[in-house]
């Protein structure tokens, strides 16, 4: 939905401007100036419920846009990824962009990963391999609101091999030794993650270290 409203946001807005336009040129027409007061009232409602429900709603659409793409095809159509599983594309995201990839983004010099997560059930664990002081980065967003609530990765968290407990903010487990609790405010959420990649020969490295982030069972 996001990539329609982009190629087609500026047409639809004219259509909508023209019958916009139409309708107040017709009451005028027929009843003069005080014939538009109820339009103008209705609009600015409508202009104002709409604002808040934009709001409200459009950061859930589009996490669930992701959920349902992720489970159903893939990043790249490559088939249906289990809840609670992680996969990289190897692939360029600008090259998978055009083939209409979930993480076509343009960033050729990023390896991308992605998954869902639900702890609903139980804990799960983010395995994170040593990075040698490679970029990398992994991000959870709420299906709620659509922030990012925790991070992963070398700008917070360094890149030495880690394990961090995914888990829901009531959990009153024991956490396993030279591990680090991440609240999941919702119980289940978006995760996106990103590895560097210098060129096509630091690729291939790139992207086996990338496979190794993954979710494991805790």
């Amino acid at each position: 939905m996001n990539r329609i409203i982009l190629k087609y946001g500026y047409p639809i807005t004219a259509v909508i401007l023209v019958v916009f336009a139409w309708v107040v040129y017709r009451r005028l027409a027929s009843g003069g100036a005080a014939a538009i007061v109820p339009l103008a009232i209705a609009a600015v409602a409508t202009w104002i419920v709409g604002t808040l429900a934009f709001i409200y709603y459009w950061p859930r659409i589009i996490v669930e846009g992701f959920k349902r793409a992720i489970l159903r095809g893939g990043l790249g159509g490559d088939g249906p990824i289990p809840v609670n599983t992680l996969v990289a594309v190897r692939g360029r995201s600008s090259e998978s962009a055009s083939t209409g990839s979930v993480m076509g983004t343009g960033t050729d010099d990023l390896l991308y990963i992605g998954g869902w997560l639900d702890v609903s059930a139980g804990p799960r664990v983010l395995h994170a391999p040593k990075m040698h002081g490679r970029y990398y980065s992994v991000q959870f967003s709420d299906p709620t609101s659509g922030a990012n609530f925790a991070y992963v990765g070398t700008r917070t968290t360094g890149t030495s091999a880690a394990d961090f407990l995914l888990c829901r903010p009531s959990w009153k487990g024991d956490l396993p030794a030279g591990m680090t609790r991440i609240n999941v405010p919702h119980r289940s959420a978006l995760i996106i993650g990103r590895v560097f990649a210098a060129n096509e020969e630091d690729r291939l490295i790139a992207y086996e270290l990338a496979k190794q982030i993954q979710l494991e069972p805790a």
